[in-house]
């Protein structure tokens, strides 16, 4: 569950200011308001669903468990974009989302 993909891993190695730099500023978004771990994971999933960005939609259902999120709550954040993306981009971040949690 906590896979962290290969391209990353390698862009840290060939890019590491730039990785450090990118990593400082999550670090700094996340501390810049008073929303806890678990509603700013559910955030980042409902971001990277509505986006179609099928990794970002994996790595932000692994960091949403790690903090307590459950399956149940993963999955409604997929179902509360029907109305706004549709039916194709709901049913795609549902499968991505079950990709996670299944493994």
């Amino acid at each position: 569950m906590s896979k962290i993909p290969k391209r990353y891993m390698k862009f840290k190695e060939d890019y590491t200011e730039v990785a450090e730099a990118y990593e400082s500023m999550g670090d700094a978004v996340h501390k810049a308001g008073p929303l806890d771990d678990k509603t700013r994971a559910l955030i980042k999933l409902a971001i990277s669903t509505g986006a179609r960005l099928e990794g970002a939609v994996h790595s932000h259902t692994r960091k949403a468990l790690k903090v307590g999120a459950t399956p149940e709550e993963l999955r409604q954040v997929a179902l509360l974009s029907l109305p706004t993306i549709g039916l194709p981009s709901m049913m795609a971040a549902l499968s991505w989302i079950d990709d996670v949690v299944e493994d």
